[in-house]
């Protein structure tokens, strides 16, 4: 199997999943090398998510570092061996790889929970508010990109069946980034969705006291296993996927915190109809 010059983050994901029972079993590339019949470069290149491994050398891997997690191992096989080639490879080579990489994200989600405080989620924008968005960038886009990146998002949206939650807050709402119409739109678009019965939608007011968790912007993605879920945070030229354990117990607490002073949702839907009659 030949190395990859390029491995996509969920490659990445499995050879850091991979590398971090090693290190929990105290035993170096070296020694793991050994255990396995192989030299330590090859044990690297796996980790490193620039080679791949076999369901059976993956299964003597765990079983050398004492991992008796059977759904873990499961799932760590199916990350191995799926050979999955998605609507967004169509992307490879025209769009940065972070897109493609949050596509396959979603493709293997089991459920996404959103933070919004400025702008409303990529998942749940129309295409007006999509377009506003990639329009404001700086530089801009030239229109073949800006198309690009419209049309996949909005492919993204057509394909995510998984319970989505979302809280947002009012600024979020309010904020044009295009003109009244397109935020209209937008809110319509809001009220349509969260009624429907995998998306949740709820408003945290500007009234509300006590807010100081207005830099808790994420998205948190649930993986087959929940040692696998995934934080996405926007860093300025794309996005940046959050894996370590301790951090993921951090965005757990915050989304409860944040999802227990919103507002219900019948009520957050009410507050977005309220909105939208205003514009």
């Amino acid at each position: 199997m030949g190395t990859r010059r390029e491995p996509t983050a969920r490659q990445l994901r499995l050879g850091v999943e991979l590398r971090r029972l090693r290190n929990a079993a105290g035993l170096t590339a070296r020694e793991a090398a050994a255990l396995l019949g192989v030299n330590s470069v090859q044990i690297s290149q796996i980790e490193s998510g620039l080679a791949g491994v076999s369901e059976e050398r993956l299964r003597r891997l765990a079983a050398h570092y004492a991992c008796t997690d059977e759904e873990f191992i499961k799932a760590l096989v199916t990350m191995a061996t799926d050979r999955t080639r998605g609507w967004w490879e169509e992307y490879r080579g025209l769009l940065p790889t972070s897109f493609l990489d949050l596509a396959e994200l979603d493709h293997h989600a089991t459920f996404q929970r959103d933070v919004a405080i400025l702008y409303v989620p990529g998942l749940l924008q129309t295409e007006g508010y999509a377009r506003a968005v990639f329009s404001s960038r700086v530089p801009e886009l030239a229109d073949e990109e800006l198309e690009l990146r419209v049309r996949h998002r909005l492919a993204r949206q057509s394909k995510g069946t998984f319970p989505h939650e979302v809280v947002i807050h009012e600024a979020a709402l309010r904020i044009r980034v295009g003109d009244r119409r397109v935020s209209r739109d937008q809110l319509a678009w809001l009220l349509e969705r969260s009624a429907t019965d995998n998306i949740t939608v709820r408003v945290i007011p500007f009234d509300l006291d006590g807010f100081g968790l207005a830099a808790s912007t994420m998205t948190y993605v649930g993986g087959p296993n929940a040692k696998l879920d995934t934080v996405v945070r926007d860093v300025p030229h794309g996005s940046a996927f959050v894996d370590a354990e301790a951090q993921l117990s951090v965005f757990r607490m915050r989304f409860r915190k944040l999802e227990a002073m919103s507002l219900e949702p019948d009520r957050s839907r009410d507050f977005i109809q309220r909105l939208k009659k205003e514009l």
